[in-house]
């Protein structure tokens, strides 16, 4: 019993532990606020892990949460239960999954900032009407001419006219707008990297709770079991061939099975709650999960295949480059507050009492602004760029670190959960074989049912152990081609092997 207490604390660790990669990785890949992309966009990052459950005795980081692990449900729940694959699932949380959609709006939050910016640059074009009635002061102005009022007026004007301006030269906002375009490709970047993250969340639940569903399968036999040993021993007792021990102690054994049959069926409806809740299915519908824990030799490209693939394809990566682009176009922005700037403007209109007796008038205009001297302005931009431009050069080379890690971290538990499984399957060999020995002894009356129990407590903890090894190999076939940026196109293949 100890051994599975152990094994299900390590398991709670492991699910627990993948939940937390996904709120870091959502952390770690945020833009600073400096960087240029919009506060939307940072602001998503800015969440932890505080909705999942803990495993016992761990306690949840404080902050907000994690919109990974949320959804917007849809549609009203039904009282059939719902079928649900392991690729419908994939789809319901690539839909409907909370952090999806924030990052979608993220993504046209930093394309709403580049049309700010690329306005700068446009022509922009205006008009107005205006109708005025007015007096005017001389003394004001210092007038006095004998024989003419003080006052002068009230008289009338209407003018109608349409402006333009254009700025033909800044290289400022050239560069700027530039940043900002770096910063929609970030967004869109993040955007795909945040279904790569709802890829490996839903993976991680859905084989867990087929891993849940399995557990509860195995207790119900082990409680089988257990109730035909001790149906046995009361029989052997009441007909004085075994002492009263025998029967306790199957009893005992009994109800522990009963017990564990109870934990795995609780924990096997919360994963189905989990689960429903992260793809975004209406509260309360039941569902069913039509798919089991395959188990397929994956057989990976090498070492540097993969890692080649990952610096190609992980879209964190991507995001970060691009905001490095980013930070170096606002660099040069601020550089370029420095040099003059070249506009135009223009207007034409009708002025007069009434539109029936109006004149046209035109106005038209070149500037060239020279800087000067602005307070130091321009270098304390260039200095801020300067720390943002290290700042993002210092997180590609994190990321590129963290990206081998993840890496070579995935092919070494994908080859020790290949390994685990096929020594899990052959201890439960062994076990069945020792269980149905050690029947055959008490059933000869050459053994008490201590040797049934602890072959019992034996196939038990052999059945975790294959239960937790598929469970382990299937999500490391996730978290591989997570790792290599290969998540949603790659997950469904990889799990049949190919």
């Amino acid at each position: 019993m100890r051994k599975e207490k152990t094994s299900s604390k390590h398991r709670a660790l492991k699910s627990y532990g993948i939940l937390l990669i996904v709120a870091a990785n959502c952390q770690a890949q945020a833009p600073s606020p400096d960087s240029g992309a919009p506060d939307a966009l940072a602001a998503r990052t800015s969440y932890s892990v505080t909705s999942a459950q803990a495993p016992p005795g761990i306690s949840l980081p404080s902050g907000d949460q994690n919109p990974f692990l949320g959804s917007v449900p849809t549609g009203k729940a039904t009282v059939e239960v719902l079928p649900l694959s392991f690729s419908d699932a994939i789809e319901r949380g690539l839909r409907q999954n909370l952090g999806l959609l924030l990052a979608d709006d993220s993504q046209l939050a930093a394309r709403g900032q580049r049309w700010k910016e690329l306005s700068q640059l446009l022509p922009n074009v205006h008009a107005s009407i205006t109708e005025s009635l007015q007096t005017v002061s001389l003394a004001q102005f210092g007038f006095r001419i004998p024989g003419v009022p003080r006052v002068i007026g009230p008289y009338n004007y209407l003018d109608a006219r349409g402006y333009l301006n254009q700025s033909l030269f800044n290289w400022n906002l050239l560069e700027t707008e530039r940043a900002s375009e770096q910063s929609l490709k970030s967004a869109k970047y993040s955007y795909q990297d945040a279904r790569e993250m709802v890829v490996l969340a839903v993976g991680n639940l859905y084989l867990g709770t087929i891993a849940a569903s399995a557990r509860v399968d195995a207790a119900e036999a082990q409680v089988a079991t257990a109730q035909a040993l001790y149906n046995k021993a009361v029989d052997q007792q009441k007909a004085g061939l075994t002492p009263a021990i025998d029967s306790l102690r199957a009893q005992v054994e009994l109800q522990a099975r009963q017990q564990q049959l109870i934990v795995a069926r609780n924990d096997f409806a919360k994963g189905k709650l989990g689960l429903a809740r992260l793809i975004g299915l209406p509260a309360g519908q039941d569902v069913s999960l039509t798919d089991k824990a395959p188990y397929q030799p994956l057989l990976t490209p090498g070492l540097e295949e993969s890692l080649r693939r990952a610096y190609a394809s992980r879209a964190d990566y991507q995001a970060a480059l691009a905001r490095l682009h980013s930070a170096e176009l606002t660099r040069k922005a601020a550089t370029a507050e420095h040099y003059p700037d070249l506009g135009f403007e223009a207007d034409y209109g009708d002025t007069g009492v009434s539109p029936f007796r109006s004149n046209g008038t035109y106005h038209l205009a070149g500037s060239l602004n020279i800087p000067i001297f602005a307070g130091r302005r321009a270098h304390a931009d260039v200095l801020e760029a300067e720390a943002m431009l290290r700042q993002n050069q210092h997180r590609v080379d994190d990321l590129r670190g963290e990206i081998d890690k993840d890496v070579r971290t995935a092919m070494l538990d994908l080859s020790a959960a290949n390994d685990q499984v096929q020594v899990a399957r052959s201890s439960l060999a062994l076990a069945q074989q020792t269980l149905t020995q050690a029947q055959d002894r008490f059933a000869a009356g050459v053994a008490d049912n201590l040797e049934v129990i602890q072959a019992q407590e034996a196939l038990a903890s052999a059945n975790e152990n294959l239960i937790s090894s598929l469970y382990a190999h299937n999500v490391a076939k996730v978290e591989y081609v997570r790792a290599i940026g290969f998540a949603e196109q790659g997950v469904k293949q990889y799990l049949k092997g190919k």
